[in-house]
């Protein structure tokens, strides 16, 4: 459910109803836009709650979600999202291509890896650092070390940072 304010609201009722919602046993996501400002209601909301807090001071309008991933929708933010990775950015109508190991293994294979990246024309290295697993004796990466490699092997290629 997001919590669409007036464009007149005050911070003291954007305050409010961020309050009622936690007091509810709800999260909060505020969003500022440069027309309007805009609180997700994240957790299960029941029909009635609308009403709740529709009648609030410096609220103009309650809609109910019922889609799933409710902080990457258009009614939460309507303008495409764009991430700048170095001077890459992904996003904005471009297609990216990420390459690389699952899993950060050794050194000499993500460097390998790397350079394969880098002559196929792709843009960025991938892999994972960290591999959260189940079982306690699963690999779980490298962690820091993991950090380490990758970096090397972006830099040496020269893949944005």
């Amino acid at each position: 459910m997001i919590v669409v304010m007036k464009t007149n609201a005050t911070e003291g009722h954007i305050l409010a109803v961020q309050k009622l919602i936690r007091e509810l046993g709800f999260k909060d996501h505020l969003s500022r836009g440069a027309d309007r400002t805009i609180i997700g209601v994240l957790g299960q909301v029941y029909p009635d709650l609308q009403d709740e807090f529709s009648v609030l001071a410096g609220v103009d309008t309650v809609v109910r979600i019922s889609k799933p991933f409710k902080l990457a929708s258009r009614e939460v933010k309507e303008e495409d999202t764009v991430v700048k990775v170095g001077p890459l950015e992904i996003g904005n109508g471009r297609l990216v291509v990420m390459a690389g190991p699952c899993s950060v293994d050794t050194e000499e294979n993500v460097m390998v890896a790397a350079r394969a990246v880098k002559a196929a024309g792709a843009h960025m290295l991938r892999g994972g650092a960290f591999k959260p697993r189940t079982s306690p004796y699963a690999f779980r990466g490298h962690g820091e070390k993991g950090l380490k490699i990758l970096a090397a092997a972006r830099a040496e290629p020269g893949l944005p940072k």
